[in-house]
């Protein structure tokens, strides 16, 4: 059963708990609208370790990313909805500021992934890429971005 936890836990759970021959693999996202393409996703990324966790964005990042509307569930919510699918391992609301490299290097300093999970669509894959491996992790793309299935796509069809 997937467990809705905070960063501070969580990395104090991954210190004490995880095994040492246990793969970690780190997903970030929205996930405002769960579809199928996220669970496709997901599915995906947890066939990668033993440990799938992941981070979401929250509320006031989510309306800078997506704009105006966004995010159409709260973050309270979104972590439900996520946790409900029971594939991650944990799910965790991302800290506030997380916009520059440094924000992201203090989240890969503290959980220490071995695998960050993204579809073939993520921005920045260079740099991700390199992030990773100051850590002694790895980037792996773990599905094709599908243009057919999303949450803006879905959310025009129904008038939003």
């Amino acid at each position: 059963m997937t467990q809705i936890i905070s960063l501070t836990d969580l990395t104090t759970k991954m210190k004490v708990d995880r095994q040492p021959d246990q793969t970690l693999v780190l997903v970030t996202g929205v996930f405002d609208i769960v579809h199928s393409e996220h669970l496709k996703f997901l599915r995906a990324a947890r066939q990668k370790g033993q440990i799938l966790i992941v981070g979401l964005e929250t509320d006031q990042r989510v309306l800078r990313l997506k704009g105006p509307g966004r995010p159409v569930n709260r973050l309270g919510k979104r972590l439900s909805n996520l946790a409900k699918t029971a594939i991650p391992d944990y799910v965790f609301p991302l800290p506030i500021q997380f916009d520059t490299t440094l924000d992201h290097q203090a989240l890969l300093a503290v959980l220490r992934p071995d695998i960050l999970a993204v579809s073939s669509h993520t921005l920045h894959l260079d740099k991700k890429k390199r992030l990773m491996a100051k850590y002694s992790g790895q980037l792996k793309v773990v599905l094709p971005y599908n243009a057919e299935v999303s949450t803006t796509k879905i959310l025009k069809e129904v008038g939003f």
